[in-house]
């Protein structure tokens, strides 16, 4: 059975670069009815953020990652990590260091001038004392190369030059990252670890301690990187690293963003570009990663937005109207759901987010200011007198008030006479028509957004543009 993990840190919003890195071991753990573990890494006190952990559990389950078992938090398993280095310390692997900070710097600004790399372990101390509370313990390496294939990587070699000297406990009794995280893999039974590619270069130093504690190794899969827009670094807040939750108050579904966060770096070798949970579940494959970075496209995601908000929509359009919920302008507050939902049937297949709710319909809840010059300088208006304007709204409004019944197709057949009467092009009186009613860049159908708004407030609204165009 295949246990994976997810393991965050509480030190601020997650952002979408943390966030891809979740969905991978998810996928092969559920395809293989394994486990999928969370795990908080909170050993760094001096960065935590309160309500980091409360946000990163709310944003998996919002993206739909269930996890197995109850979170394990590393700072409830000092205990733990402590056995563990008394054990490295009877091995005589791990040694007390009570060296100040400054002096390593000055080990550091030496080796510098002699153009050698730094490596702690030509400078440890020669007598050790023994290690108590307050006192940071180190590994004592023991350089070898060490060979090692990686799910995504291929077959990689860590050399005798990347292993080091490195610190296991620091001076507050917590230990490090290089060494919770493969005590926690350990205890909690992982056997594939994925994480993103910057972890490769200290992978010198997890072997040596894998081999020091006697432990298995579990499988490696390190992913490539997120790369800005302009593909030339890692992805970083500038580039548009925003966390998750920014994205879905902003009107981006959770469909998408696991959608879109799985494609950064996977194909499957097909065509298809929409996956569901289910979808992804059946098709992915670690050895289909890409060992390249992947090029962070917002655009691509807006597409795939307005791709899911269509899929949801015809699944179930009382499931997509439900999301909307905080997305309605503000003058649709009094209006019925019955008559929103009316307007989301029509406009749905327009939206890239939910937020272009407020402004794509903000006209069905309240008269729009009457703008003339979006009719007069109407590309297909423009050669239009105001009397000719207005003497087309006029035969407009006599004809949709004979309509008894005001549904779209009656409506349309309507429209459809018009043309004929005034011997028009569909673009020249349906733009005037549709400008009239919503004064706004663009609207769904006209007959489907006349029918919406209803036979009394179209005809009131015609009038008031008949009249500004008369006073004008």
């Amino acid at each position: 059975m295949i246990i994976t993990r997810f393991a965050p840190s509480p030190t601020g919003y997650i952002h979408i670069g943390n966030l891809r890195a979740a969905i991978p071991p998810y996928l092969v753990a559920r395809q293989d009815g394994g486990k999928f573990l969370l795990r908080i890494e909170d050993t760094d006190q001096a960065r935590f953020v309160e309500g980091a952990t409360d946000l990163i559990l709310s944003t998996l389950k919002t993206l739909g990652l269930d996890w197995d078992d109850e979170p394990v938090f590393q700072t409830t398993r000092k205990d733990i990590y402590h056995k563990y280095a008394r054990e490295l310390i009877e091995k005589g692997r791990a040694y007390a260091d009570p060296t100040p900070p400054e002096t390593i710097a000055k080990y550091r600004e030496e080796d510098s001038a002699a153009k050698k790399p730094f490596l702690y372990r030509n400078h440890h101390p020669e007598n050790s004392p023994e290690w108590e509370p307050g006192i940071p313990l180190r590994f004592r390496a023991e350089p070898k190369t060490y060979e090692y294939h990686d799910e995504v990587m291929g077959d990689l070699t860590a050399s005798p030059e990347t292993q080091d000297d490195f610190i296991l406990i620091k001076a507050d009794g917590l230990p490090t990252y290089n060494f919770a995280h493969i005590i926690d893999d350990a205890e909690m039974k992982i056997n594939l670890v994925c994480r993103g590619v910057e972890y490769l270069p200290s992978m010198g130093n997890y072997l040596s301690l894998y081999d020091a504690l006697g432990i298995e190794r579990p499988t490696f899969a390190h992913m490539p990187h997120i790369l800005g827009p302009t593909g030339n670094k890692k992805l970083g807040k500038r580039d548009g690293a925003k966390s998750a939750t920014e994205y879905f108050d902003e009107g981006i579904l959770p469909e998408a963003m696991l959608n879109f966060l799985i494609t950064l770096g996977w194909n499957d070798g097909t065509e298809q570009e929409i996956y569901s949970m289910d979808d992804l579940i059946k098709a992915f494959k670690l050895s289909d990663m890409q060992r390249s970075g992947a090029r962070f496209d917002e655009g691509k995601l807006l597409w795939l937005n307005g791709q899911w908000i269509r899929k949801l929509y015809e699944q179930n359009p009382d499931d997509l109207y439900h999301r909307t919920h905080n997305f309605w302008p503000d003058s649709a507050a009094s209006y019925e759901d019955n008559y929103k939902k009316s307007v989301l049937a029509i406009i749905y297949d327009r939206l890239k987010t939910l937020s272009d709710l407020k402004s794509f319909t903000d006209y069905f809840f309240t008269n729009p200011a009457i703008d003339l010059e979006m009719i007069t300088s109407n590309k297909f208006l423009s050669t239009f007198s105001e009397l000719e304007l207005i003497n087309l709204l006029q035969i407009t409004q006599s004809a949709l008030e004979l309509i008894t019944d005001w549904q779209p197709e009656n409506i349309q057949s309507t429209l459809n006479n018009l043309l004929e009467k005034t011997n028009l092009k569909p673009a020249q009186l349906f733009s005037l028509i549709r400008i009239a009613l919503s004064f706004a860049p663009f609207s769904p159908d006209l007959a489907a957004t006349m029918s919406v708004l209803g036979k009394s407030t179209v005809l009131a609204r015609l009038s008031s543009v008949i009249g500004s165009l008369s006073a004008d």
